[in-house]
């Protein structure tokens, strides 16, 4: 299936960052219509990947985060987050709920919040190599969630 429009996007890894990434995603987002739930779902789960990469992929660095965004027919919605950084060594493990190899005040829940927000979510990773994380998101717009 072709996309009907795609967006690149290439930010490196700093804190300040994360807003612009969630909010550049949530706007190419609107060509779909979506509703104001959808949209902050949207930003929510960008945020929550963008964060990973800053603080894990590359901890002690500041690297590049890429980020490719797809809106398909009928409302779907792919967007693609990757980095080069130092990957995980077991994406099982690392999606589940709590775990953290950060500690502190890293709750551990950004691969659960990501899934509570979208429909699919993918993650390729490896070691020394980076992670890809691919968040899929089907809008139903606002007409949808106007029909009786």
């Amino acid at each position: 299936m072709r996309p009907i429009n795609e967006m690149r996007l290439q930010i490196e890894s700093r804190s300040v960052n994360e807003a612009y990434a969630r909010v550049a995603v949530a706007a190419f987002a609107a060509a779909l219509d979506p509703t104001l739930e959808e949209v902050n779902d949207i930003k929510t789960a960008v945020s929550e990947a963008v964060t990973n990469c800053i603080v894990h992929a590359y901890p002690n660095e500041v690297g590049k985060i890429y980020i490719q965004v797809r809106l398909f027919e009928r409302g779907r919605m792919e967007i693609r987050i990757r980095d080069r950084g130092c990957g995980i060594a077991d994406v099982k493990k690392a999606r589940e709920p709590l775990f953290t190899t950060r500690g502190g005040d890293r709750s551990g829940l950004g691969f659960s919040v990501m899934e509570s927000f979208c429909d699919k979510v993918r993650v390729r990773s490896a070691v020394g190599k980076g992670t890809t994380v691919t968040l899929v998101k089907l809008l139903h717009g606002r007409e949808a969630s106007l029909e009786p």
